[in-house]
């Protein structure tokens, strides 16, 4: 008797180190994913960081420009009579309107400088939506790998299928 006491004892023995191997190995690849998902989720901090400060950038280069284009208004309309900010001066610019022979001129010349203009306000308005299209795409991405995060961080071991099930749906 205790022979079969001694076999029974080392059977379960073995399947109990079994067992304990099993959930060791288990814990490794969940503690793999998680260690991916993070590696994942600060490249993504990373890349929203980069594009928010890019679009940081854009919106104060935009801003200067804009604040420049004011004052060439200002100076346009003689409220400064300076030097305008591309260095041309008020008299080039009256110099240049002077030339213009005919009223037909003057009228080509101002649809030109509205064109201009319309096309520069049509580039700004793109730029812009780009901004905000960009800002909503990798927002929505931090989110989803944020969330994948903890979805991973709060589920058992036992879980990790149901993750990688839910995951391919």
């Amino acid at each position: 008797m205790s022979n079969d006491y001694l076999f029974m004892n080392q059977d379960l023995t073995q399947q109990w180190l079994t067992e304990i191997q099993v959930i060791k190995e288990q814990m490794e690849g969940l503690q793999h994913d998680r260690d991916a998902a993070w590696e994942s989720a600060q490249k993504w901090r990373q890349l929203y960081n980069t594009e928010a400060e890019q679009r940081r950038t854009d919106a104060q280069l935009s801003q200067q420009a804009i604040a420049s284009l004011k004052a060439d208004l200002h100076k346009l309309k003689g409220l400064e009579v300076d030097t305008l900010a591309a260095g041309t001066t008020v008299t080039a610019i009256q110099e240049e309107i002077e030339q213009l022979k005919s009223v037909e001129d003057l009228q080509a010349k101002l649809i030109a400088v509205i064109k201009e203009r319309d096309r520069l306000l049509q580039a700004l308005k793109t730029e812009q939506d780009n901004h905000a299209q960009t800002r909503n795409s990798l927002t929505t991405a931090l989110g989803d790998a944020i969330d994948s995060l903890t979805r991973e961080r709060s589920l058992g071991v036992g879980d990790k299928e149901t993750v990688r099930k839910g995951d391919n749906s």
